[in-house]
């Protein structure tokens, strides 16, 4: 995922990357529709305490560790899934909705960019839900359960990403692709 999550490595880092994708696979499949009668309010609880109240917490032990992006991706994503968790019963329009989830893809965006150099899982998971944020948001603006479906996977997708992640961590599984050469018989030159 990054520097702070190889094989392993059991730090809160990996806790946080857990909490972090159990909590966008429940609301990415909500969005979804796929499981019958269960919608991303399904996953507040969810979002408030682990997403929320965990991963905020993972991000400033992530911040006393000397980990500065690590803190930031997790406490900034527990303030917004806090936020959204807290908001759930709140009446708000579609477009005040929307604007929250284009204003938390902004957020998304900077990790994505933050992360480069990192490792492609943890670029992915943060490009995935930079993604999935912007769809929800304009599947909001424009009332569009299509939109708001492809948001939903996306965002599962994100959630299996960062749970693959912190799982590989634990188990000691691979977090990258090893690279071939160049073709059959290739020599590096120097």
């Amino acid at each position: 995922m990054d520097n702070d999550v190889s094989a392993g490595n059991t730090s809160t880092s990996t806790l946080g990357h857990l909490a972090l994708g159990l909590t966008l696979l429940a609301f990415g499949i909500g969005h979804t529709g796929a499981v019958g009668g269960v919608t991303a309010a399904d996953a507040v609880s969810l979002a408030l305490y682990v997403g929320g109240i965990a991963l905020f917490v993972a991000g400033l032990l992530e911040f006393r560790a000397g980990n500065g992006f690590t803190g930031t991706a997790f406490a900034g994503l527990g303030a917004f899934w806090f936020t959204w968790g807290a908001g759930a019963d709140a009446r708000v329009s579609d477009h005040a909705a929307g604007l929250f989830l284009l204003l938390w893809a902004l957020f998304a965006l900077t990790l994505t960019l933050g992360a480069a150099g990192r490792g492609l899982l943890g670029q992915g998971t943060y490009g995935l839900l930079f993604v999935a944020l912007l769809l929800l948001g304009i599947g909001q603006f424009a009332d569009s359960g299509f939109l708001t479906k492809a948001g939903g996977w996306l965002a599962a997708l994100a959630g299996l990403a960062a749970w693959y992640g912190a799982t590989a961590a634990l188990a000691h599984w691979p977090t990258t692709v090893p690279r071939r050469a160049a073709g059959r018989g290739a020599t590096a030159t120097g």
